[in-house]
Parts: structure tokens; sequence; C-alpha cells
């Protein structure tokens, strides 16, 4: 998509790759500024290259996440934050890394690059697996602070802000995408690698693979998006993933969240709207319209009841029928005399 190559991050790669670039006449530009990680280039910041020592522990901890068979993004975060914290301690042997290293690289962490409690519990989650993988080191998990997760609510639209939202939508690929986001309560990881020979048109329904947590499950498809699937098929043809790119891959779900974006801003919605704003809208409006919490927690593909009920806390099917005391006390005001009009 940008015209570029990936390499798998490390120091030495690195420094090999300048090496062969160099050997072959050739010239690289900003030579002097320091790559990072792709995972953290929302701040630029100075940390130095690892040594010979600290590259095969980073190495060897890779190839340990990958036999845990945890999945690619799990390795990326978690190798991620073990590559910077061993950049962080520069020279220091690993043996004689400690908690009081993590501790002061974890401060630094959250300072400089501003991390979310979310991305803290996971920076503590990466450094149990670490410490677990290299008893070497003197890295008490225990001593290690875990913050408390947060209790935020998850945003949700409307009905009529969704449907707006996907009448706006002109391109009929786009439009196709939020209507099965939205219409399914996909994640959209599921969406982008849905297949298809995952879609079952007699049944109503589609065969989410692999999914978080390496699970399978089935859900709906709403029978009145038909015409639209028909008609996006018909039109842009895919040959194996239900939405694929123009070279015929997966789609990117960096275009999803773009487009979504532009879609939200034309529908005039002010929220923040992303393609997970639209799973949790769809899990709200069937709550609010009856659906058991149990099947709920089977469509969305949840290991735990627990997250399927924080969508209990956001259905207006039972806040509608409160009434707030100030509407309560007007209304007495008003079957009385016509003393208290003023008042009113």
């Amino acid at each position: 998509t940008h015209r570029t190559f990936y390499i798998y991050f490390d120091d030495v790669r690195l420094e090999n790759l300048k090496i062969y670039i160099n050997e072959k006449g050739l010239r690289i530009l900003d030579n002097n500024k320091d790559l990072i990680p792709a995972f953290n280039t929302r701040v630029t910041f100075e940390l130095k290259p690892l040594n010979e020592e600290k590259t095969l522990v980073y190495c060897h901890f890779l190839e340990y996440l990958k036999g845990k068979r945890l999945s690619d993004s799990s390795i990326a975060s978690y190798g991620g934050f073990i590559v910077e914290f061993l950049r962080f301690t520069e020279t220091k042997p690993v043996d004689d890394l400690d908690e009081t290293d993590v501790r002061y690289y974890i401060e630094w962490a959250v300072k400089t690059l501003n991390y979310a409690v979310s991305t803290h519990r996971q920076m503590v989650s990466a450094f149990k697996h670490f410490a677990y993988f290299y008893p070497a080191c003197s890295i008490n998990i225990d001593h290690i602070f875990m913050p408390k997760k947060d209790r935020k609510l998850p945003i949700v639209l409307s009905i009529k802000e969704v449907l707006l939202i996907i009448q706006k939508t002109k391109n009929l690929k786009h439009r196709t995408i939020i209507a099965m986001l939205y219409g399914s309560g996909l994640r959209v990881g599921e969406l982008i690698h849905l297949k298809l020979s995952d879609f079952d048109f007699n049944r109503k329904q589609l065969h989410i693979k692999n999914a978080k947590g390496r699970k399978d499950r089935y859900t709906t498809i709403a029978e009145s998006i038909f015409p639209l699937l028909k008609n996006y098929h018909n039109t842009y043809n895919p040959k194996n993933f239900f939405v694929e790119n123009p070279k015929g891959g997966k789609y990117s779900p960096e275009s999803i969240r773009a487009f979504l974006r532009k879609s939200t801003k034309a529908a005039g919605i002010t929220k923040t709207v992303t393609p997970h704003t639209l799973r949790h809208s769809y899990a709200t409006h069937m709550l609010e319209q009856g659906t058991d919490i149990r099947y709920i927690q089977e469509l969305l593909g949840h290991s735990r009841p627990e997250t399927t009920m924080i969508y209990t806390h956001v259905t207006r099917k039972d806040l509608q029928q409160i009434r707030s005391p100030l509407d309560t006390a007007l209304k007495k005001l008003s079957l009385q005399d016509n003393s208290n009009k003023n008042l009113l």
C-alpha cells in the first residue's frame, strides 16, 4: 500500500541492513535519525540500540511467545514492551535486571508516551511473561504494581444514528462494511478475515473462524441487507475474501476507521465512532429489544458473561421508565390551583 518493505525489528538486523545497503553503493536518507519500532511512532525519543546479549534474549523471548500460541497482536505488543525495556536499561546485563528497573521503565513510559491504563496493564502482563521466560533475571513480578481496570461505559449510537451513518456513506463497499459491522456485531478484525465461504444465506448465518481467543462461532446475517450484499458482490466480484483491497488481498482496518470517521462527520454526529462502537450498539439494541443476554454473549463470542453484562449499564429499556424527581415535582404543581402558574 505504501510502496515500502517491512522487516522484523531488532537492532542487530537493522545494523546488518544498513551495512548491506552501504555495500551496494546506496545511500540512506536521514541516516542520523534513530529508527524505532512501529509500535511507538507517536512520540520521538532516543534509546540506545540493543547489544548482542540483549538481542539474543529478545529473539528467544519472541520464540517463547510463539510457542505459547499467543496471537500475532499479543506477540507484537509484549515483544514491543520488552525490547523497549531492554533498550531503556542500556548496557546493564539482563541477569542483573530487577523490579526497580521495571518500575523506572514503567514510570518513564507512562510519563513520556502517555500510555493509558489498559496499556499499562499490558506492560505488566508482558513482564510477567518475561520473568517466567527468563528466571535468571532478578525481576520479582509480585512487586510490580498492576493498576485497576477503568470502569468506562461503551459509547453507543441510537438506531437512528446508525441508519444515518449508513445513509451518508455513498461508496457501496463502505456502506456494505458498515452495515455488516452493525448488523452482525462483528469486530473489525473478524470482518476483514471473512471469506465468501463463511456465508450461509439459507440459514442466515455467518461462520466466524478463529476469532479472539481462537474461538469459532456463528452469528446472524441481517436479512434486510441481503439486497445490499448482492449488489456489492455483483459490483466488486470479490474472489476470496468478502472485502478485498484493489489487489485482491485483505482490506485494511485503518481504511475502515478512516471512512467511518468521514461518514460520521457527514451525518453530523459528534460522538467518537469506531468500528467497535457499531458492535457496542448492536449488543445494546439487542438487549433493549428483549434478547436474552446469554444469546447475546454467544453472538458476540464473549468467553465470560461478565463481559456482556456491561451492556446492561447502558441499555435504556428500564432507564426510560424512571422519572426524575424534578419531573414529578413539576407535574404535582401543575395539578394544583392557578397560584402556582408563576412558579411554573
